[in-house]
């Protein structure tokens, strides 16, 4: 089995409820420090997943340049719009959802990160993740363009996509149509959810569409409460760490992909961990988790590109491939099962 630890690097203010475009800060970035164990006592590599924030940041690139040449991190795009130039006045209140933002004004966005991510950081991000997960067609169609080759933007089982197909999306990755002028397929590497029930998604799919539009997606939100584990540090416990990874062996999974946010590991900066003893319990439990994993089977690290290459290497394309375009979703695709 691979595993991917992909963090989504970013500036602190997030989880207050307000979207401004001059966030507070970054200096939680530093706090990266607490996971060097990760790669130094297991071997396994970390994609660093960053906003435009923190790329024009030069205290904070110092930071990530250090991952990236002692430690070999992959340094990948995360994409805020609401803090992200050029700006508009919008009929919205931020965050715009993405299929809501002008083409043109999203594409000026993707632009301005990926050019601070090359200047700031040196490097050309090849994965991306667009914040809170508000990945539909108007994304997909241009991460091509910039060149992003592996997407990790679909959170199954959850409401939190746009796309509501996403809901029944695979665990494993899975191959989208041909998105850009290359045709090539863009793979996508959905974070680790699992149904405790297989065959509940399908389910809970079906009351939800049989009831009223709000009740049918309340019913889909609240489905990952108590019928779902997942290998999400800050979203579970570790027995749901330790079941969501036994699951999807015995399932037959092939991948694992965990994520979670740069400001957890800052007392203060995330709701969740307000405090010191917080914090190190949450690293106390990535710790716990990694070293289970790795002692009950077999397991090998990879960052978001590297499983693209093997992907595309292996040439999959016919497993769970969707259309591209308007239609962009996971149909097709093994729903739920994983």
């Amino acid at each position: 089995m691979q595993l991917v630890i992909s963090i989504d690097v970013e500036e602190e203010g997030l989880f207050s409820g307000l979207y401004p475009r001059t966030p507070p800060g970054v200096t939680n970035v530093a706090e990266l420090a607490r996971l060097a164990f990760i790669p130094r006592d297991f071997g396994l590599p970390l994609t660093l997943l960053v906003t435009y924030q923190v790329a024009r940041d030069p205290a904070a690139c110092r930071v990530l340049a250090g991952w990236r040449d002692r430690y070999g991190a992959e340094i990948g795009a995360h994409l805020h719009p609401w803090n992200t130039p050029p700006f508009a006045d919008l009929p919205d209140p931020e965050p715009v959802r993405s299929e809501k933002l002008p083409r043109p004004l999203l594409r000026d966005k993707f632009t301005s990160l990926i050019s601070q991510v090359r200047a700031g950081l040196t490097v050309t991000p090849r994965s991306f993740r667009m914040g809170r997960f508000d990945a539909g067609p108007q994304v997909f169609s241009l991460l091509r363009e910039f060149g992003l080759e592996v997407d990790s933007s679909v959170a199954p089982l959850t409401r939190k996509n746009p796309d509501p197909r996403f809901f029944l999306a695979p665990a494993d990755p899975f191959f989208l149509g041909d998105l850009g002028p290359e045709g090539k397929p863009l793979l996508e590497v959905p974070i680790t959810l699992v149904p405790v029930v297989a065959g509940t998604p399908e389910l809970v799919e079906r009351l939800a569409a049989m009831a009223p539009p709000s009740w049918g997606d309340r019913l889909r939100s609240l489905y990952r409460y108590g019928g779902v584990a997942g290998v999400q540090p800050a979203m579970y416990p570790l027995v749901s760490l330790q079941l969501a990874a036994y699951l999807h062996r015995r399932r037959g999974g092939r991948v694992l992909t965990m994520y979670f946010h740069s400001s957890e590991l800052k007392p203060g900066a995330s709701r969740l961990f307000p405090t010191e003893a917080a914090v190190s319990r949450f690293v106390n439990k990535i710790r716990t988790f990694l070293t289970w994993l790795v002692q009950t089977g077999p397991v090998s690290g990879v960052t978001l590109t590297e499983l693209g290459e093997d992907w595309q290497k292996a040439d999959q394309p016919d497993v769970g491939q969707v259309a591209g375009g308007e239609g962009t979703g996971p149909a097709g695709a093994e729903p739920g099962s994983a």
